[in-house]
């Protein structure tokens, strides 16, 4: 199967339903959607537009979770973290293995950048490869920019 090298996608697709599961809604009946906007080649990495109508809720993250909030509002807490509000323009990290508990106020829409994680050697393994790949390029050769600055 080919792909695309770049694709372009829109926030402003038609959401399918995506039930919570329900033994972690805590209070209300929230309602969520969401819609795969890409995924990389390895399926290791995606990207979605999620949005839900009010309630609570216990999340559990078995990856990597990036979010921005587009619309609407959320209270999240954890442990060790005291609840706090958050809207349209923040942007929080879920490791692989966090607990949150969700309060959606009304609504809320995000976009969320979700990547599985490798287990620790093999993730270890890939940064001393990408580290060789770095010292053995040749000069004048063409390489990927990156918003983390020079290799």
């Amino acid at each position: 199967m080919s792909r695309s090298l770049i694709e372009i996608g829109s926030c402003n697709v038609e959401l399918e339903l995506r039930p919570i599961e329900p033994s972690w809604i805590i209070e209300g009946n929230p309602v969520s959607r969401s819609h795969i906007l890409s995924t990389s080649a390895d399926g290791t990495a995606s990207t979605i537009i999620w949005q839900c109508t009010e309630g609570r809720f216990n999340w559990y993250y078995d990856i990597d979770e990036t979010i921005m909030i587009m619309e609407g509002s959320i209270v999240l807490e954890s442990d060790g973290m005291p609840p706090k509000r958050y809207g349209p323009g923040d942007v929080i990290f879920f490791r692989d293995g966090a607990h949150a508990k969700w309060h959606v106020e009304g609504h809320v829409k995000k976009i969320a950048f979700c990547r599985k994680t490798n287990p620790v050697m093999i993730g270890f393994l890939i940064r001393v490869v990408n580290k060789l790949k770095k010292i053995f390029a040749f000069t004048g050769e063409r390489r990927p920019a990156s918003l983390l600055g020079a290799g």
